[in-house]
Order: C-alpha cells, then sequence, then structure tokens
C-alpha cells in the first residue's frame, strides 16, 4: 500500500473481481486524512460517505452494522477521524481476503518476474567486473 505502483496494480486485480471499491475508499480516507481546512473537511467527508458509505451508492464498501453506526455518528461533526473504524475493517479485508490471492494471480507472479529482473540488472550494472 507504499507504492503507488504497487497500489496501481493492486488496484487493477481487485477491478477484475469486482471489488475496486476497496482501495478507492482506502486511498480516499488517506487523502482526507491530509486536510486540515474544516469546511474542505466536512465537504470531503460528506463525499466519502455519499461515495463508498451510503447504502444507495454504486461503489458502497462492504462495512458492518457496528462501523456503519459509528461513521454515522461521526458525520454529524466530521473529523479526520470519521472514517478510521471503516478504513481499517475495509484494509483488514483485503489483507486477509484480496491480497492473498493477488499474490497467488499470474498478475502478480508477472509483476515479479519484471521486479526481480530489473533488480538483477541493477545489481549487475553496479558490481565492480
Amino acid at each position: 500500500m507504499k507504492s503507488s505502483a504497487g497500489r496501481k496494480v493492486f488496484r487493477d486485480f481487485l477491478r477484475s473481481g469486482f471489488c475496486e471499491e476497496n482501495i478507492l475508499f482506502w486511498m480516499a480516507c488517506e487523502d482526507f486524512k491530509q486536510e486540515s481546512n474544516v469546511d474542505v473537511i466536512e465537504e470531503k467527508a460528506r463525499l466519502i460517505y455519499e461515495d463508498y458509505i451510503s447504502i444507495l451508492s454504486p461503489r458502497e464498501v462492504n462495512i458492518d452494522a457496528r462501523v456503519r453506526g459509528i461513521v454515522n455518528r461521526n458525520m454529524v461533526e466530521p473529523t479526520l477521524q470519521t472514517f478510521d473504524e471503516a478504513q481499517i475493517q475495509i484494509y483488514t479485508l483485503m489483507h486477509r481476503d484480496s491480497y492473498p490471492r493477488f499474490i497467488n494471480s499470474q498478475r502478480y507472479k508477472t509483476l515479479a518476474q519484471l521486479q526481480d529482473g530489473i533488480s538483477a540488472a541493477g545489481s549487475t550494472a553496479d558490481s565492480p567486473t
């Protein structure tokens, strides 16, 4: 999740499995937590809620009723922590379900082979021969 290139490949994998909304929500929360303007915080919180939490959303993430209740209460006065519980739950879902499938996918194996090739080429070029 720390590498933008890795997130892109993982996002493509999630899109193929019809669960791209999970990483989109996680990334939206990460962006949201960087905001400092109170007015913008409220607007971004509303947009994230409408895009990912609302039952009417086409990109609704799969959070349990307890966490949905917490987010609903937090939306009365949004703060940078409004989506923390939901973000943790979605991260955990990706970590336990989507990511293991990604690691075993051909897409990941191809990426790993490419990365190994780049690393090997770099270390060969750097070696004093």
